[in-house]
């Protein structure tokens, strides 16, 4: 399963820091616009302890986490939405991913430009990205209201006619300085029709308030006005030093990385709370394998059912799904062996309509 989150935002707040921080592929980090031209594309651990709490009982040969890919895509400006910088072509990139981060600078820092200059303004910053972002979805909107107006007037096209809809109630937010996301549909119809248009401002957004090391804690009264408007909108905002977090994943050690937490008052690095809240934006979840061979976790979208997750694996698996054999994580960790689950009765035999769990550690028994 390909997942993309890209990771947007101003010139010069922190993108390829923290993309650096997130992935195994490096981005050149520059202090001028455009230091990101191309899109830089890493993968992403996602942090799970429990495949090492299972590991430890299993002793597998490898133990295999989720991940995700995550896109630097290059500083949007002001104008991009018209072409200014190389707006259209990393508009185009944003448009290829499945959620946003979107990077706010909420630091001071002489040393790091701002756009002419200006002061630090948290607000205007994401004002800026979140207009350029509006005003392409209007122009998609715009380029294809009048054709399905004229094929809903011409007669009974009853797609065309929910397409309008779609379209006029999707206009109208973004004409008041709205994100599409903020507009819902009742019908299934007009569910799938708004997913067809792949608007960028339907993408789920988590805002990533960019901090220095003394607000890494509690974040500071930037990044206070940013979780602020977040919670209006109904999205979620986090705080990160970028910079600390950079200076952590250079350390060597897992103890010398847990100490320079302990010093800053942080009981799990930034890195990996964005990493999982990152996981959970794109609303999913995960399923574990545990045997000799490997521990892995598999990654499926919250609320598919037994047959779906079984095609995480391997078509064939869900096309012959007989049934799944469910055992809890906590009943796995209690009990410390799958044996000793089943002598205890505490392993579920589920059919093709068992939703599965995060956490579940399932086998599935299929026939082709």
């Amino acid at each position: 399963m390909s997942l993309k989150c890209g990771i947007v935002g101003l010139p010069n707040v922190g993108k390829s820091t923290l993309f650096n921080c997130l992935s195994s592929a490096k981005a050149q980090a520059a202090n001028f616009p455009f230091c990101t031209i191309e899109p830089n594309l890493g993968v992403i651990t996602v942090p799970d302890e429990r495949l090492t709490r299972l590991a430890e009982i299993v002793h597998p040969g490898r133990i295999v986490p989720a991940t995700c890919e995550i896109v630097d895509i290059a500083g949007l400006v002001k104008g991009a939405s018209k072409g200014e910088g190389l707006g259209n072509k990393f508009l185009g990139n944003i448009r290829e991913c499945d959620a946003i981060i979107h990077v706010i600078r909420c630091f001071d820092d002489d040393n790091v430009v701002r756009e002419g200059g200006a002061p630090v303004d948290p607000v205007q910053d994401k004002e800026i990205i979140d207009t350029e972002l509006q005003l392409k979805d209007l122009e998609t909107i715009e380029s294809q209201l009048g054709k399905q107006q004229k094929m809903a007037s011409a007669g009974n096209n009853k797609d065309a006619k929910v397409m309008v809809s779609v379209l006029e109630a999707y206009k109208a937010a973004l004409e008041q300085g709205k994100n599409a996301r903020s507009v819902t549909f009742d019908s299934k119809e007009e569910q799938q029709a708004a997913r067809d248009l792949f608007l960028l401002t339907t993408k789920p957004v988590l805002y990533v308030c960019n901090v220095d090391e003394n607000s890494a804690k509690e974040g500071n009264a930037y990044s206070r006005k940013i979780e602020e408007i977040a919670a209006s909108e109904g999205a979620e905002a986090m705080v990160i030093a970028a910079k600390t977090e950079e200076d952590i994943a250079g350390l060597d050690t897992y103890e010398d990385k847990q100490l320079f937490l302990e010093e800053l008052g942080l009981e799990e690095s930034g890195v990996n709370r964005l990493i999982k809240k990152a996981y959970h934006l794109l609303n999913l979840e995960t399923f574990i394998t545990a045997g000799e061979m490997e521990v892995k976790a598999w990654t499926y979208h919250k609320g598919w059912k037994a047959p779906q997750c079984a095609g995480v694996i391997h078509t064939d698996f869900e096309k012959g799904f007989i049934r799944a054999e469910v055992i809890k994580y906590d009943d796995y960790i209690q009990y410390g062996s799958e044996a000793a689950v089943r002598e205890a009765g505490k392993l579920g035999i589920e059919g093709k309509e068992y939703v599965v769990q995060d956490g579940d550690i399932m086998h599935f028994r299929f026939n082709v």
